[in-house]
């Protein structure tokens, strides 16, 4: 029996046009990052853009022009393909295809027009490039869409596989690696590996959000001062979690205060003068919502 199709999500013109917007800004950003520092340095960091830059350079030893926005697009079409014959998903093609176009149209558009800041620095190149080539691609997958790339193969291979994602996309992207150092070199494949993974911490700044707040738990005989003081001193919201002591076997109650990073000084300086002996957890969150945070649903 033949696979449904998937229908199309019904989207607000609004909703469209930002999620459009997204699209095309993260791509340009993205052509940027690889355009300015990694392509122009031989710096294939992973994906099929990593791939494209690799085979790029081999034509250009023979004397052919062969662009790497073209050869995304082309290698991200023969996928999509298989991905529309596999699935059916019509709603997650047009989602791809979109990112697709924009991120090879625009390497390509961009390439002999930006400057190359850094020629030859390749840690520089490696830091900015993946500053900006992750923010492009963060921008991206905020709208829903994608740039398509290796994940697209590695999703493929985990749903008949049942193989961890995580797994595979490090196995296919240092498989780039390795294919590029023969054109390029080692030093260069290392240094594109420290864009690959300053790319994916920038990306995931960029979905999650900068650090900007911290949980502190606190157990102290004397919590329902520093609990007070918390309310009335600090106006944060407390709340007492029942735990119990595996030694003592006794009921110590933790408090959990969720505050901003510039408050953390503030609150132990609290804790630290009613109980000095007191234990304080620190530790730091992505995102807080409610009373004092942002308003969940508002990003």
């Amino acid at each position: 029996m033949p696979r449904p199709f998937l229908p199309l999500p019904r989207v607000s013109r609004r909703e469209l046009a930002r999620k459009l917007f997204l699209i095309l800004a993260g791509s340009f950003i993205y052509a940027l990052g690889v355009d300015m520092f990694e392509i122009p340095n031989g710096l294939a960091a992973g994906g099929l853009t990593g791939l494209a830059t690799t085979t790029s350079a081999v034509a250009a030893q023979m004397g052919v022009n062969l662009p790497v926005g073209i050869q995304t697009i082309g290698m991200n079409v023969l996928l999509l393909i298989y991905v529309y014959v596999s699935t059916k998903d019509v709603s997650y093609i047009m989602q791809s295809i979109v990112g697709i176009l924009a991120s090879g149209f625009f390497t390509d558009a961009l390439a002999p027009l930006v400057p190359v800041p850094a020629q030859g620095q390749l840690l520089i190149c490696a830091i900015w490039g993946g500053i900006i080539s992750g923010a492009g691609i963060g921008l991206v997958f905020m709208s829903g869409g994608n740039t398509g790339g290796t994940d697209l193969i590695c999703q493929l291979i985990a749903r008949r596989t049942g193989s961890s994602m995580g797994v595979l996309v490090m196995l296919v992207d240092g498989a780039v690696l390795l294919l590029s150092v023969p054109v390029f070199s080692l030093t260069n494949a290392l240094y594109a590996g420290v864009a690959m993974y300053v790319a994916a911490r920038v990306l995931d700044m960029v979905l999650e959000g900068p650090l900007t707040a911290r949980v502190c738990y606190v157990i102290s005989e004397l919590h329902a001062d520093i609990a007070r003081e918390v309310l009335y001193t600090l106006g944060r919201g407390c709340t007492e979690l029942q735990a119990r002591g595996v030694w003592s076997g006794n009921a110590r109650p933790v408090l959990m205060v969720v505050v901003g990073r510039n408050e953390t000084v503030r609150l132990k300086e609290i804790v630290a003068s009613l109980d000095p002996e007191a234990i304080v957890i620190v530790s730091e969150v992505h995102e807080a919502f409610g009373e004092g945070f942002s308003r969940l649903g508002s990003s």
